[in-house]
């Protein structure tokens, strides 16, 4: 069915199913009913809830009980449905419904980052062939408006790079590190205590949340088909106070950033990098001050020059308001006609190989303390190519978990920071620095980002 055939059933008013009621599928439901008249007005028909769709029905959700179901399908398939509303989560389910929703010419919003990282062509084809919206402001930095500004605002300009901290748990645990000197299980167990971190925090601190929304944005900003299975991960599980106290020194904040990047290789051909991992921030940067479970987004454009988009990355609220706007856009399609600008991957730049990525490095490491240790170690980065910007040296006392490795004090604790070298000479040179006798240990390599050359 098109779209044309089946405005004609509801041209008076808009009829919408949402798909599940858990925190923020209920702040929109409240704040569809307690702003219906006001909606009425921005959109020009009234948004009438057909019904919702849940997995428990027998529990008291505090609206009509007629419109409880937990046929998620039927509620689809209903001709008096014009927008479907997904704040269910999980993929395959919720592909399933959501393209059958768009093969029968009703549009869709969604909050789902997973589904949109991994099925976003077939989404958007569906979308194309019924001549409908598909929208997911929601599934990128929660109440940041983020997608349309890519896709409207900037769509005049070439997009360089998006740098952008995505996700407010790993935020809140590290900015916590920095804050409090605890380490990562301590800030662990007080994010989970406050509700900033799941039961099973894995998605957020292994960075599988933040590489799924930076595929959605390097999609968007270079016009090239990128998924999440195309996103470098690393998460913050490894971050240490004595990688936090090392950035303090080079007058740096550690972030877990997704990184979005149009390269240029010397011969002007392009491909796109996109990665996750936590980076040395310096504090002389916009994302440095953002701290707790705050978002944001930073991107460099040719024309543009920089921009950052700030504020709360989750949350039932501010995730509803993202929601709710992208329910007002398709709504107005719905009654005015036309529809919004779906994906552009014209571009189709590749990938990236990781290891061709560049950037600059701070690796820590424990050495043996006497004359010539220095020179040995600057020659293994020689060996692979990469220049030594600075050099800090501090006695080695004990481990992380306070165990001392350095009785008779003949070890001592080195930080190497590099200029600019590629992510395969830096992987070659810490696995030569490993096999050195000089080299106890390396104790960690972190990127470092927003820094000149």
């Amino acid at each position: 069915m098109t779209r044309e055939a089946h405005t004609e059933l509801c041209q008076s008013e808009v009829g919408v199913a949402i798909l599940g009621m858990g925190t923020v599928g209920t702040e929109v439901v409240r704040l569809l009913n307690e702003h219906g008249d006001s909606f009425t007005h921005r959109i020009g028909a009234p948004v009438v809830i057909r019904g919702i769709a849940v997995r428990d029905t027998s529990r008291d959700r505090g609206v009509d009980p007629s419109l409880i179901t937990d046929d998620a399908q039927a509620l689809v398939d209903r001709p008096d449905v014009d927008v479907v509303v997904e704040v269910i989560g999980g993929i395959e389910g919720s592909r399933q419904l959501l393209l059958s929703a768009l093969k029968q010419g009703k549009s869709v919003v969604t909050a789902n980052k997973a589904l949109v990282a991994a099925h976003a062509a077939e989404l958007a084809a569906a979308a194309d062939e019924s001549q409908v919206d598909l929208y997911f402001e929601a599934a990128v930095a929660g109440a940041i408006p983020i997608i349309g500004p890519l896709k409207r605002s900037m769509a005049g300009d070439e997009i360089q790079r998006v740098m952008g901290i995505v996700n407010g748990t790993t935020n809140f645990i590290l900015s916590a590190m920095d804050e409090t000197g605890a380490d990562y299980a301590e800030t662990l167990a007080e994010a989970g205590r406050l509700g900033y971190a799941e039961a099973d925090p894995t998605a957020d601190v292994e960075g599988f949340d933040a590489a799924s929304k930076a595929a959605i944005l390097s999609t968007l900003a270079f016009h090239s088909r990128v998924t999440a299975n195309d996103v470098y991960r690393e998460g913050i599980t490894k971050i240490t106070q004595q990688d936090i106290k090392s950035a303090r020194k080079l007058n740096c904040t550690i972030k877990l950033l997704a990184v979005c990047e149009r390269i240029i290789s010397e011969d002007g051909s392009q491909s796109v990098s996109a990665r996750v991992y936590p980076a040395l921030v310096p504090l002389t940067h916009q994302l440095a001050t953002v701290n707790g479970a705050f978002n944001a987004v930073f991107l460099e454009a040719e024309s543009a020059g920089q921009i950052m988009f700030y504020g709360p990355g989750a949350g039932g609220a501010p995730t509803a308001s993202a929601v709710l706007g992208d329910l007002v856009a398709a709504s107005r399609n719905v009654v005015h006609g036309g529809r919004a600008p779906g994906d552009n991957t014209y571009a189709n730049l590749p990938i990236a190989e990781f290891g061709d990525v560049q950037t600059r490095y701070l690796v820590n490491m424990h050495v043996v303390d006497e004359k010539g240790t220095l020179s040995k170690v600057a020659e293994v980065f020689a060996n692979h190519d990469i220049s030594i910007a600075t050099v800090h040296q501090d006695d080695v006392v004990e481990n992380e978990d306070g165990t001392n490795i350095d009785p008779d004090g003949k070890f001592a604790r080195l930080a190497v920071v590099t200029h600019r070298a590629s992510e395969a000479n830096l992987a070659a040179c810490v696995e030569s620095l490993g096999n050195s006798e000089s080299v106890v240990k390396v104790t960690s390599v972190l990127r470092m980002e927003g820094q000149d050359n």
